[in-house]
């Protein structure tokens, strides 16, 4: 045997015992894997492994049991150091125990590769997965699976995305590939991640591209593996005019979303429960659970918020100097948050909202449920597409059948017209004299062939209107064909149409709300502006009364006003005859003025002694004037 390795009986047995042992152990090396060897006794160090204590002791033992203690100082070399370490990489990574001791002895008397009963497949079955509680980084694991397949078979060429977008690929793959091996990917998952890819780039989706690749792709094969996807990708065929760090945060956003679970993510304000200060946290929404950090790059993780369906989320008004605020109401304790903008703050009230409704009805996230429902819809479809060749096969199967049928009645048909042909023949080359006898059968033979004839023609006839039946009915598999591609294109349309819908009903109830608050309190403002209306009508009579009383007044003052004027007027005139007949006297007293005085009539009542001499008026006159002169004040107030 060749250096390091240890035939059966090698260390102990004799001459005679190790000509016997070297065949066996020759055909047995013959057909053992690399990975189930057991010839290389070798220890780690590349050393042979000691003798045996009863080969020291110089007892010589049977070759049976000198087979039995080379197995045993041979145990650490039964299996190639990639499965052993491999076997304990995937116990650490699912949080399984390793056993050493049972892996050696499963590959004990292995001799037909990992297919066999003691191959490492199903080891691998019944030691490691057969114990995986789901308590695992599933991230870890799916790393520990692409560093195993990535070298072998990821593409050389450059690629538009680094190793770890291709992981991101490679992972989002697996999530939405076909329940069958081997592992393809479906033109409509394509285009699903496609979309998502280029919803988070911020392009337009080029659909009719994607129609002329998906019309190659069906054309080829049914869809793609996991490396060709990586190569679509990465080629940026769908995302032209995008740089390489756009395109790596595309693939990481719908990672997040996808195999993450993260349904939103973003910067906001908590309030502490201790300090009641306001810090910055990056906040990441899964689906039963809220994630605060430092920062974005996720290494400082400062709490969780733990989602359930006793949950709710309300907004808040502001204060303290903080807007856009809603606080998170859990059994134990509330979170304050305070958002961006408003617009950042309704996104995150109703991602939390819609979360808590999930859990409340038991429902897996979005992206989780609308795959199921894809998954579904194609099974559909492919049922009723494999319904419809069955049919198709149905019809092709009769159609034969009729044609085999109609083949049969035609040979019927050419073997009657034969023997009518013979028999006239005969009857040709017979007697003249029979001729007159044969006549009568001669007339009813040739109705006999008129009517088989019709019968041909007849069945001429159905046969034309079957071979057009089964020309109407290849055109109508055609237009189910067509009618199944718009239906599928409704379908989408419709699906559209329904988040649309979803979005504007959302608005609505929104606004009707809105509308329905703005009604009442237009109701209360009237039922206000009723009363009012009614106060200032009975202020307007009130009013009314008061004018047309005053109205009543001023036209008393008015002709009051009236009197006096002609009074005044007959006065003045009194008053003039008086100037003019005093006007001599009146120099004459200026001329002696300190001397003499002139004599004028006297009054019955005290005359007003002013610094000019006697008044005009007397005072009842005096005050009755006043009188009526506050009374137009009054009035005209």
């Amino acid at each position: 045997p060749p250096s390091g390795r240890c035939g059966a009986g090698t260390a102990v047995a004799g001459p005679g015992e190790e000509q016997a042992e070297r065949p066996r152990e020759r055909r047995q090396a013959a057909g053992r894997p690399w990975w189930a060897s057991r010839r290389s006794c070798s220890s780690p160090s590349g050393t042979p492994s000691p003798p045996s204590t009863s080969t020291a002791a110089g007892r010589s033992p049977s070759p049976s049991s000198s087979y039995s203690i080379s197995n045993t100082s041979c145990l650490l070399g039964y299996i190639d150091p990639l499965i052993n370490v491999l076997s304990h990489n995937l116990c650490t990574v699912l949080n399984v125990p390793h056993d050493p001791v049972a892996l050696e002895e499963h590959f004990r008397d292995d001799d037909e590769g990992p297919v066999s009963n003691q191959g490492y497949m199903p080891y691998l079955n019944k030691f490691i997965l057969e114990k995986v509680q789901g308590n695992f980084d599933k991230v870890e694991f799916n790393r520990m699976c692409w560093t195993l397949c990535a070298k072998k078979n990821l593409s050389k060429s450059p690629l538009l995305i680094s190793d770890e977008d291709a992981f991101k690929v490679w992972v989002i793959f697996n999530f939405l590939s076909e329940d069958k091996y081997p592992l393809i990917i479906v033109p409509e998952e394509i285009e699903y991640l496609l979309k998502k890819l280029t919803e988070a780039m911020g392009a337009g989706w080029q659909q009719e591209q994607f129609d002329h690749y998906k019309v190659a792709l069906n054309t080829s094969r049914e869809g793609l593996s996991a490396w060709e996807l990586i190569d679509l990708i990465g080629s940026g065929q769908f995302s032209k005019g995008m740089d390489r760090q756009t395109v790596s945060m595309a693939i990481n956003e719908v990672f997040n979303e996808l195999i993450l679970d993260v349904l939103k993510q973003g910067y906001m304000l908590k309030k502490g429960h201790k300090r009641k200060n306001w810090t910055e946290r990056w906040f990441v929404l899964k689906p039963n659970i809220i994630s605060y950090y430092v920062s974005e790059d996720l290494k400082d993780k400062k709490g969780d918020i733990i989602l359930d369906g006793n949950c709710c989320v309300e907004a808040l008004p502001d204060k303290d100097g903080k807007k856009c605020l809603f606080v998170i109401k859990c059994l134990d304790k509330s979170f304050e948050i305070s958002a961006s903008d408003k617009k950042k703050k309704q996104e995150w009230i109703q991602a939390i909202q819609t979360t808590v409704n999930l859990l409340r009805a038991g429902s897996p996230p979005p992206h989780k449920e609308a795959r199921q429902k894809r998954k579904e819809l194609r099974q559909k479809l492919l049922a009723e597409h494999e319904e419809l060749e069955r049919q198709m096969k149905e019809l092709q199967t009769a159609n034969e059948n009729k044609q085999k049928e109609l083949e049969t009645v035609r040979k019927q048909l050419e073997a009657a017209a034969a023997r009518a042909a013979e028999e006239e023949k005969k009857r040709l080359q017979t007697q003249v004299e029979l001729q007159d006898r044969f006549s009568l059968e001669l007339e009813r033979e040739k109705m006999v062939r008129q009517k088989m004839e019709e019968q041909v023609a007849q069945k001429s006839s159905e046969l034309e209107q079957y071979l057009q039946r089964v020309r109407e009915l290849e055109e109508m598999y055609k237009q189910l064909q067509d009618a199944l591609e718009d239906e599928k294109q409704a379908r989408q349309d419709e699906e559209t149409v329904r988040k649309l819908q979803a979005r504007l009903l959302e608005e609505e109830s929104a606004k009707r709300a809105e509308l329905e608050k703005w009604h009442l309190q237009q109701q209360q403002t009237i039922q206000m502006t009723e009363a009012e209306k009614q106060e200032l009508e009975n202020q307007r009579m009130i009013k009314e009364q008061a004018l047309q009383v005053a109205m009543q007044q001023l036209e008393q003052l008015e002709l009051e006003r009236k009197e006096a004027l002609e009074q005044y007027e007959e006065v003045k005139k009194k008053l003039e005859t008086a100037a003019n007949n005093t006007k001599s006297w009146k120099d004459k007293v200026a001329h002696h003025e300190g001397l003499i005085r002139l004599i004028e009539p006297g009054s019955k009542n005290p005359h007003l002694i002013t610094n000019w001499g006697p008044a005009a008026f007397t005072e009842a006159e005096l005050e009755q004037r006043q009188k009526s002169w506050k009374g137009k004040k009054a009035t005209s107030e």
